[in-house]
């Protein structure tokens, strides 16, 4: 008899948060994306980026409690080029500076006058900060920066470098093989559960194993196995602090008290190189405050977009 599936401790705030879905072209590829919240086009707005082998629905407890917090707010979540519902890049390639690239048409193809906020969750933050580093256009491309379990250091150099190591081994077994068999190996349940175990930290085991089983449901949901690999090898050889100094807006950073692929001493040590940031530590917690603590990341992010809109000079 199968086991039955555990339903999301967020079910009912995440049911109840208004959300409508939509695609724009960006770079001669299909971006779907998701709208959360408020319809009112002044109201302050967020762009959102999930994680590597992530897609919106990672992202659904942060957006619902931060509805709570902050209901007038409008969240956009897409899903990055290559995974989810969305298909490849067509003519570009799957690294820091194709996904930055297709970022900062996303941000100025749902935000044209440059007001919202850009954020990124894990592999998600360094896509968001090489694109607001990165841009170069006179007009502003946010105004504010949300960095969630950011990436203070290439994986493959911090303190989680033997499993990051171990997981390029299986990537690079995975490009070597016969397309077919290589992507039913990067889609291997066990390769999912060893990730999954490797980044939880709740001792809830209810929580355990509903995190166990979203990862189960959205970790194989890349597109080719192509695309895959760049991001993979994106993922573990880009970071934030690389483009931090070039960035001019205010940044906030929360974090993972416990995250082995992000020490909380070099968070810090991030922080430092922002010219404007702040970092917020949620202790208990490692890489996967998405699914272990929302709530409170939601409260930092709300409080930290209300000190912006206060900051912001009158009309």
């Amino acid at each position: 008899m199968a086991r039955q599936s555990l339903p999301s401790p967020y079910t009912t705030l995440v049911s109840g948060t208004p959300v409508t879905r939509a695609q724009v072209v960006l770079r001669g590829g299909t971006t779907h994306l998701w709208r959360y919240g408020s319809d009112d086009a002044a109201a302050d707005h967020l762009v959102l980026l999930h994680g590597f082998r992530g897609d919106h629905h990672g992202l659904e407890p942060i957006v619902a409690h931060l509805l709570r917090e902050r209901p007038d707010l409008r969240v956009t979540v897409p899903d990055l080029p290559g995974f989810g519902a969305s298909p490849p890049l067509p003519d570009g390639r799957h690294d820091v500076a194709g996904y930055a690239a297709w970022a900062r048409d996303l941000v100025r193809e749902v935000a044209p006058e440059g007001a919202a906020a850009l954020a990124g969750h894990s592999f998600g933050s360094v896509v968001a900060a090489a694109a607001l580093s990165g841009a170069t256009s006179a007009a502003p491309l946010a105004r504010a920066l949300v960095l969630i379990n950011p990436i203070p250091r290439p994986p493959l150099s911090g303190r989680g470098r033997t499993g990051v190591g171990a997981t390029a081994v299986v990537h690079s077994l995975a490009g070597a093989l016969p397309e077919a068999a290589g992507t039913t190996l990067l889609r291997h349940a066990a390769l999912t559960r060893i990730a999954s175990v490797a980044m939880v930290r709740t001792p809830d085991r209810a929580m355990r194993r509903w995190i166990h089983e979203e990862h189960d449901r959205y970790f194989a949901g890349f597109a080719t196995r192509r695309s895959l690999l760049e991001a993979f090898r994106a993922s573990i050889s880009g970071s934030v602090r690389e483009w931090a100094a070039g960035i001019d807006v205010p940044s906030l950073l929360v974090g993972g008290a416990r995250d082995d692929l992000a020490p909380a001493s070099d968070q810090q040590d991030l922080v430092a190189q922002f010219d404007d940031a702040r970092l917020v530590l949620v202790p208990g917690v490692g890489h996967l405050t998405h699914y272990e603590t929302p709530d409170a990341v939601a409260r930092a992010v709300a409080a930290f977009l209300l000190s912006r809109r206060r900051a912001a000079p009158p009309p």
